[in-house]
């Protein structure tokens, strides 16, 4: 099985989700400091080819450190976050990031639009069973030989090889959705994103997977 049954509503969980990251976006925006993912974000960097191109951050949240890194290495951003909160935050921080409200899952770009695409914190909270769809969407919205950085759940931080549930964070309930690695990996190559790194790390006590993949 390579995704848990689904359990849920799903306009009800994304509704819950959604007034979950407005009520914590200040909190939020306050404890960047003890998740420092720079280091990780370095090493993306060096995989990408030298000078500006177009970036897309799903679920960009208040746009640091991501989205400013890029923009001051001269990139052209488009972030996408359902949070009206996370957004105002990200207006004040990166004014010359292009910000979209909504749902990763419902917006739409041209084919090839973009150089790379990263989903730092935040593809986690899609149920794994539409994961599928979203890597399709993904690796047509990435140029040839375009890169992709996100950060994914595990046993490591759920407590279940599969999961599909909530958990607190930060004061509130966020909705968590995974499979397996070894099934993550099935689903990027089915998806026709070739899997370069899984790599496991421990950044402010939590420990994620971290995944980048490479459009053939």
């Amino acid at each position: 099985m390579p995704c848990p049954p689904l359990r849920r509503t799903a306009i009800a969980t994304d509704h819950a989700l959604q007034q979950a990251y407005d009520a914590l976006a200040a909190r939020y925006d306050a404890s960047r400091g003890l998740f420092d993912i720079q280091p990780v974000l370095d090493a993306f960097y060096s995989q990408l080819p030298a000078g500006s191109g177009a970036l897309l951050d799903l679920g960009c949240g208040a746009g640091e450190p991501v989205a400013k890194g890029f923009v001051e290495r001269g990139w052209d951003v488009t972030g996408v976050d359902f949070s009206a909160s996370m957004l105002a935050l990200a207006a004040r921080y990166v004014p010359a990031m292009r910000t979209i409200l909504a749902d990763m899952r419902e917006v739409a770009f041209a084919t090839g639009q973009f150089d790379a695409v990263t989903a730092i914190y935040s593809l986690f909270h899609v149920p794994c069973a539409e994961h599928p769809a979203l890597f399709a969407r993904i690796h047509d919205w990435l140029r040839p030989g375009g890169r992709l950085l996100f950060t994914y759940a595990t046993v490591d931080y759920t407590g279940a090889e599969r999961f599909d549930g909530w958990k607190p964070f930060l004061g509130q309930r966020l909705y968590y959705s995974h499979t397996t690695p070894e099934a993550l990996r099935e689903q990027l190559e089915a998806a026709r994103l070739r899997p370069e790194t899984l790599t496991l790390r421990d950044i402010g006590g939590e420990r994620f997977l971290w995944v980048t993949a490479t459009r053939d």
